[in-house]
């Protein structure tokens, strides 16, 4: 998509950009009826549509498809922004647009998705963007699984059910270099310094104990035996077992903390 200048026949390298009090006054006269005052606020935020669609370039959806779409989602939030509220149209119109973009490519998807879960996900996906309106912010799962009446899994299974799979990688940010990929800003929560160290710090405690006491926690921990069968096989009793098991497990603690 990069590089091309027309989509749906529109040149987009002449496309108008509106001021906020210009978007305002034409959001006025076009709910007071005025259709070439529409008209003008729709061409006026072609740009915004196109910034919107090249978020999910890297797909092999056709651009023209999706500025169509973007579209839509443009022209209901023209109709269902609200005046009154102290937000600038574009915070409302982005999320209204990237949500239609979002519903075309789910019911576009080869990944079939029960309908009773697409209708939850699309009910929550209007209320979410309803909640950004009156509170300025994104909305929490819980408050939208409490506005309508959900459970706080049901809300994250309908939508995990149709969210579209992203590439690692998918560039995010490009600056004339190297562009940032998905994968660059994904954290590995498991193989942390302190992870690193922790496992350091309990394979030293483990080299300090006995022969009997490592016997015991790898016949406990690793195989998964109870005391029982660990004091059959290693011919001691079961509160002898509970005993080292204890102390080993003590000294392990201990020497991590410290």
């Amino acid at each position: 998509m990069q590089g091309k200048v027309e989509i749906s026949g529109v040149n987009t390298a002449r496309l108008q950009v509106l001021s906020n009090k210009e978007t305002l006054e034409l959001l006025r006269r076009s709910k007071a009826g005025d259709r070439a005052a529409r008209e003008k606020l729709i061409s006026g935020n072609l740009r915004l549509v196109l910034s919107v669609i090249q978020k999910f370039s890297g797909r092999g959806e056709n651009p023209d498809d999706l500025f169509q779409v973007g579209c839509v989602g443009l022209i209901k939030a023209i109709d269902g922004f609200d005046l009154s509220q102290p937000v600038r149209f574009s915070t409302y119109g982005v999320p209204m647009i990237a949500g239609e973009i979002r519903r075309y490519l789910r019911d576009n998807s080869a990944i079939r998705v029960s309908r009773s879960v697409r209708d939850t996900a699309y009910r929550v996906l209007q209320c979410k963007e309803q909640m950004q309106l009156e509170l300025g912010r994104d909305p929490s799962l819980e408050e939208v699984a409490q506005r309508l009446g959900l459970q706080r899994g049901d809300v994250v299974s309908a939508m995990d059910a149709i969210t579209a799979p992203v590439s690692l990688f998918e560039p995010v940010y490009a600056d004339g270099g190297d562009p940032l990929m998905v994968m660059d800003q994904v954290r590995d929560t498991r193989n942390t310094d302190e992870h690193w160290l922790e496992r350091i710090a309990l394979r030293d405690a483990m080299g300090q104990l006995g022969k009997r006491e490592k016997e015991i926690l790898t016949l406990r921990f690793r195989e998964g035996k109870t005391q029982m069968e660990v004091a059959r096989e290693i011919g001691i009793s079961q509160a002898q077992v509970s005993r080292l098991e204890k102390n080993a497990l003590g000294s392990i603690r201990k020497a991590i903390s410290s």
